[in-house]
């Protein structure tokens, strides 16, 4: 337990600077900074954390049990959601397809990887979760985004594109070198490897710092209206979500303690806020989305924390 209390505060504090950054600096200022290290962490660091993490990680266990969990765990949560939005909150196609992916695609990237290093001792459930988004959920909502933005007749991008653009980014690019060179068991010299490893790893404190700034810009839930899609998405998010992966982790892979904490606490993360970006290029509604990742990103630490005294080795 004290390995976990130390990985969430750790994670705290980083955010709490990012955010009291914001506060204390011009906004100008806070700009800036996050203009210059966003594209730094999504084009460098990112990409070579994806590449010295794969490259040491175990491939048998991650295809084997934590990639096919996480994708069951997704699939029925987005599930639930869409079933309620659509035969009981009556809305449409767009909106129920969005609210679902806001409901079921984790921010495995920003949060979910330096809770698995630090709380859960390996980044194996962060990257099965990263793996599985990138290759087979966002191809496949992007795919009904796009029939649904057709539906409304809105103007869309290409659709071969956006999808390709989704799968064939810096971390997926960064993510296939890692497991060739896991798979060819193959390390480069230590002069080379080290500086990677180094730049890899400041990755961590930069998304959480950064994400810290953006907290203090979010001016949410100015629409009541989707106040029921927004409780039930976050339900979903924060409290079905992670209990499907407890019960898919249990009793369909046979999980149990630091593996099954591991499922579990990558389940319980806030959403990903590519969601917004993938939802505003269809055109389909953004600000439920928005108001999701929100509420999601406040809530979340604590729910992770109630899994890791539950669940916590």
């Amino acid at each position: 337990m004290e390995g976990v209390l130390l990985g969430f505060s750790i994670v705290l504090v980083i955010i709490g600077i990012g955010l009291l950054s914001a506060v204390l600096l011009p906004r100008d200022t806070t700009a800036k900074i996050q203009q210059g290290l966003t594209p730094a962490i999504y084009y460098v660091t990112n990409p070579l954390l994806m590449v010295v993490l794969v490259a040491e990680i175990d491939l048998q266990a991650l295809v084997g049990v934590y990639a096919p969990a996480a994708l069951v765990t997704a699939v029925v949560a987005g599930g639930c959601y869409a079933l309620v939005s659509w035969l009981v909150l009556k809305r449409q196609a767009g909106q129920t397809a969005v609210g679902a992916m806001a409901a079921s695609y984790v921010n495995a990237g920003n949060i979910g990887l330096p809770i698995a290093l630090y709380a859960v001792g390996s980044s194996v459930p962060a990257v099965s979760v990263l793996v599985t988004q990138l290759l087979v959920l966002a191809p496949f909502y992007l795919t009904v985004f796009g029939w649904c933005s057709r539906q409304r007749g809105s103007a869309q991008p290409r659709l071969a594109r956006t999808v390709l653009t989704s799968v064939a980014n810096p971390v997926t690019i960064g993510t296939a070198v890692g497991a060739v060179l896991a798979l060819v068991d193959w390390a480069p010299p230590e002069a080379i490897w080290t500086p990677l490893d180094m730049l890899g790893h400041a990755s961590i404190p930069m998304l959480l710092f950064v994400f810290g700034l953006s907290l203090a810009a979010q001016r949410p839930f100015r629409d009541r209206t989707q106040a029921p899609d927004i409780v039930w998405g976050s339900v979903v998010k924060l409290l079905v979500m992670p209990a499907v992966a407890w019960a898919a982790g249990h009793y369909l892979f046979g999980l149990d303690g630091v593996e099954l904490f591991g499922v579990v606490a990558m389940a319980a993360l806030p959403t990903a806020q590519n969601v917004y970006l993938f939802s505003s290029q269809f055109k389909l509604p953004n600000l439920l989305v928005r108001d999701i990742v929100f509420a999601s990103a406040v809530l979340s630490l604590p729910v992770i924390l109630g899994v890791a005294l539950l669940l916590g080795p």
